[in-house]
């Protein structure tokens, strides 16, 4: 067996053991759709650098306030942004907002985005990839919490625990984790490993400050006390 299958096999291996562990620890986390795609969309940008009280916050106001994506597409930027202040950075977020949705309802007539849940994942990436502000980690969101795709989001979290598990290489970027991680992880467990990681990464695997000593994980984790 080659070096790089015997590494597959090992991070297989370690995928389904942290995954059981994973599961005593939090219980299971069954996937439900959140928002539909279009909204989903919305919400992603309102979630990016903040929390995700203010995020929800936001998005609420926004959808109070304008009652359909299609009237946020035709709002005045500076009301947009009066509507989403409390996710933080309304000045740079009310356009992109608008931007997007313009986008898809001019490409699409509407704002159903149902048809890519038919699409081979790659393909539906890409899909999403094209529109101006949409990279992988929005696509991914998308298409896992929407439509329950194996699209694998990579937060800060993730990004982190799985260098530290040595899911992925020390070196891998978050963008290139989102395939790899894809990779080891099987399909219909990807929604419940994501929602592991980040409950793991906020509750233990810190960024400064990792909890170790406490980590039920611990003796799968090569770097464990590293830090």
């Amino acid at each position: 067996m080659s070096s790089i299958k015997k590494s597959s096999s090992k991070k297989l291996e370690l995928v389904k053991d942290l995954s059981e562990l994973f599961t005593q620890i939090y219980g299971r986390i069954e996937w439900e759709i959140r928002y539909n795609a279009a909204e989903e969309l919305v919400y992603t940008i309102l979630s990016q650098h903040t929390s995700d009280i203010n995020s929800e916050r936001a998005f609420k106001s926004l959808m109070e306030r304008f009652g359909s994506l299609d009237q946020v597409a035709d709002a005045p930027i500076d009301l947009i942004e009066k509507s989403i202040r409390h996710g933080g950075l309304s000045k740079s977020k009310a356009p992109r907002i608008k931007a997007i949705l313009n986008q898809v309802r001019c490409e699409l007539g509407s704002f159903d985005l149902d048809f890519l849940a038919e699409m081979p994942l790659q393909d539906a990436k890409d899909w999403l990839i094209r529109l101006k502000g949409v990279g992988p980690k929005t696509a991914a969101i998308i298409l896992c919490f929407s439509f329950g795709m194996p699209a694998m989001p990579v937060d800060t979290h993730i990004h982190r625990v799985s260098k530290r598990l040595r899911l992925i290489g020390s070196k891998v970027n978050a963008e290139k984790a989102h395939d790899l991680l894809e990779e080891i992880v099987p399909p219909d467990e990807v929604f419940q490993f994501h929602m592991f990681l980040i409950r793991h990464g906020r509750d233990t695997c810190k960024a400064r400050f990792p909890k170790c000593d406490e980590c039920q994980i611990a003796h799968l984790c090569p770097t464990k006390g590293t830090f």
